[in-house]
């Protein structure tokens, strides 16, 4: 007997039909294969929690079916948003922003896979996206993942385009001593979205309402870092700041990524955990010799996020670093497993950033024009456009 072709319909999520059948997908997909180490992450029920913060948002689901009365199963699903963001300068430097929509979340259960669900979904969110005036689309996965690269590139007609690296650092038992030779200030977040519109506004993928995510709840607050002595004790507020800004100094916010979702790392050896525990015993039996101790990332653990990181001058990496160690803190206090964050190939205060190379990622965004022809502006084609030094990750989509 043949079995019948199933009839693939692509619509929008419904929370109430679709959760669970979602869920199932997202279980299905864990990073890695059979055997070997993956990375679990718990929406907490919530599947729209990686969108739902961005100005316009969307999540499409592939149901299938094999006939009019037959049963259905969710076999795939994708979610974007658009938001209006910097995509170059005109000559005489002012920043020039463009609607962009954003695929993330592509998912196809195994046993539907090569059957065109995912070039069908992904078609599907261009669409919308088209219908809300972006002009661009554009993804990012990661640069080992040759089949999600070979979909958007291939078959969807996106160009490889930037190459940012997701730092990741873990949140260790005992509390990190603050630098000496550096003074952090809280910002309000006005005096945050003043600093970063000064600071960041000619670099690709800055939102346009970066307001919005500045007072987000799971925004945690902006910290600047300056060379000891012009430090919190002096601060004068930003615009004096802005008006004669010192030699070097540092910026970064941070994201509570733990309220939203949580991460847990599946199939590691036995030898592996054990290893990772003895580091926290030790942590814990002696915390004054400051023993690297690996936090339990084999249960689900939550992450902060670093974005807006930058800064000027040749102290700047340090500065960064001095940050860094906050934020460290600041998850060790609020109960997270690790920090991360995501930077250029050439950010500048990269350097700074304390990471574990085994635990990140290199990072692939590809980009396509979406628009008819090309604009007669200053831009032109920005899938042509050559990579800045920095790249604004906005954290509502990380």
């Amino acid at each position: 007997m043949v079995e019948a072709a199933a009839i693939v319909v692509v619509r929008e999520y419904d929370a109430a039909r679709d959760r669970r059948g979602v869920e199932a997908v997202e279980r299905a997909c864990e990073v890695g294969s059979c055997g070997k180490m993956c990375l679990f992450t718990d929406l907490l029920g919530d599947p729209l929690c990686r969108i739902r913060h961005s100005p316009a948002f969307l999540m499409l689901v592939a149901e299938t079916a094999t006939g009019p009365n037959s049963s259905t199963e969710i076999a795939g699903l994708v979610r974007g948003c658009v938001k209006t963001v910097v995509s170059g300068t005109t000559q005489g430097k002012d920043p020039i922003y463009t609607k962009a929509g954003y695929v993330l979340g592509l998912r196809v259960s195994p046993r539907h896979r090569r059957k065109g669900i995912g070039k069908k979904l992904v078609g599907r969110m261009e669409e919308w996206f088209r219908q809300t005036g972006a002009e661009y689309a554009y993804m990012a996965t990661e640069q080992d993942n040759e089949a999600s690269a070979r979909l958007f590139t291939g078959r969807c007609g996106y160009t490889k385009f930037r190459t940012p690296s997701v730092l990741v650092h873990p949140v260790f038992g005992h509390a990190l001593r603050p630098s000496r030779t550096a003074s952090i200030v809280r910002l309000e977040p006005r005096e945050a979205e003043l600093l970063y519109r000064w600071h960041f506004a000619r670099v690709e993928f800055f939102p346009a309402d970066i307001d919005a995510v500045l007072s987000n709840a799971l925004s945690l607050g902006t910290f600047l870092a300056v060379p000891a002595g012009a430090g919190a004790s002096r601060w004068e507020g930003i615009e004096v700041f802005l008006a004669a800004p010192p030699a070097s100094w540092a910026v970064l916010s941070v994201w509570n990524c733990k309220d939203a979702f949580r991460l847990e790392v599946r199939g590691a050896p036995r030898l592996m955990r054990a290893a990772a525990g003895a580091t926290r015993l030790v942590d814990r039996a002696a915390p004054w010799l400051g023993i690297p101790s690996v936090p339990n990332l084999f249960a689900p653990f939550g992450l902060y996020f670093l974005y807006g990181l930058g800064g000027a001058g040749a102290g700047a990496p340090r500065l960064a670093r001095a940050l860094c160690r906050h934020a460290h803190n600041m998850a060790r206090d609020g109960g997270c497993g690790v920090v991360a964050t995501e930077v250029s190939a050439c950010e500048p205060v990269r350097a700074g950033v304390p990471h574990w190379a085994r635990l990140g990622a290199e990072d692939l965004w590809c980009i396509k024009r979406l628009a008819d022809g090309y604009s007669t502006g200053p831009l032109g084609d920005w899938t042509k456009a050559p990579a800045g030094h920095s790249i604004f990750i906005d954290p509502r989509e990380f």
